[in-house]
């Protein structure tokens, strides 16, 4: 992994991403594998999305709650063949979601296998990323097909900013040599935080965590679908969706100087809340993202320690 980025080498980066394309490596991410004739049907009463409707070649955001509503994890869901499902989530979710998944699987035709160590993710960001990559168009978000490109098996996946080139382990180095003689620079996770902070997506173990339920972090509308049948933490999160405006929710913070992810938010003398992810944005200047108490609306100035003030913002800021 490259050391962190100079703000020199950040704001070059950042352009990257934003008027052409660069690479970021997401080998971290935790990959999982769900077969079996009854996968579908069992990831249906598991998670918050509506997997029963995808068709091969399709695929969802989603996430796993416990019964009270909370977060477990989220994750990126995909139907690869009939009865194939592969999960890629963030690396501090994985065991319990696979623990999860592996234990309640019994006595179902269904296999959960934890294949971390066997693929690797390149993201390819930035408007020029389908072009420099080849690979033809692809949409929604999350619909993906196989693609071979120099004798490397690619699983292409459409994201929101480019496209994800999930690969054999033993691929990847190849692949990623190909994309920089395309054009494609590599760039810090650094730089690809900035372009996601901006878009107010938040990330799970950085800007929500097990505290938190789907509408405090703003992926409901992504996330869940309030149609279909019955799953895990099902009635607090209808509960709380047809009730009205949660007590706390997801939003942007514009700073007056940089902080620190974990400071402290206040309005008047009380706690509101505290910063998740912080970048400085070449486009936007210090941002952060925030899951915060309903009084901080937006236009609200909160305050921090050592003086640092930020204003409540809507999200997206780009």
């Amino acid at each position: 992994m490259p050391g962190p980025a100079t703000e020199i080498e950040l704001d070059g980066q950042y352009r990257a991403l934003r008027e052409e394309a660069g690479w970021v490596d997401r080998d971290e991410r935790g990959k999982l594998l769900v077969r079996g004739a009854e996968a579908a049907e069992y990831l249906q009463g598991q998670l918050t999305n509506d997997v029963e409707a995808l068709e091969p070649g399709g695929g969802c955001y989603a996430a796993l709650l416990n019964r009270k509503g909370h977060l477990v994890g989220d994750m990126r869901v995909l139907l690869l063949h009939q009865d194939d499902f592969w999960l890629d989530l963030e690396p501090v979710a994985t065991e319990a979601v696979r623990r999860h998944l592996d234990t309640y699987k019994i006595g179902r035709e269904v296999e959960v296998a934890d294949e971390s160590d066997s693929w690797a993710i390149t993201s390819v960001i930035g408007p020029a990323a389908w072009d420099r990559t080849g690979i033809g168009p692809l949409a929604p978000e999350h619909a993906q097909r196989f693609e071979q490109r120099d004798g490397i098996e690619i699983l292409a996946v459409a994201t929101d900013v480019g496209v994800d080139l999930i690969t054999r382990t033993e691929q990847t180095a190849t692949l990623r040599e190909r994309l920089e003689r395309v054009g494609v620079e590599r760039v810090s996770p650094d730089a690809a935080e900035i372009v996601r902070i901006e878009s107010g997506r938040p990330r799970f173990g950085a800007d929500m965590n097990t505290d938190a339920m789907p509408a405090e972090a703003g992926i409901v509308e992504r996330a869940v679908d309030f149609e279909k049948g019955c799953y895990i933490g099902q009635e607090p999160v209808a509960r709380l969706h047809y009730r009205g405006r949660p007590n706390r929710r997801l939003v942007g913070l514009r700073l007056s100087s940089p902080a620190e992810s974990g400071a402290e938010l206040r309005l008047g003398d009380r706690n509101v809340g505290a910063i998740g992810s912080a970048c400085i944005s070449p486009a936007h200047g210090p941002i952060a993202l925030a899951i915060v108490r309903r009084e901080a609306e937006v236009g609200a100035r909160v305050s921090l320690d050592g003086g640092v003030e930020a204003e409540v913002a809507e999200l997206p800021f780009a």
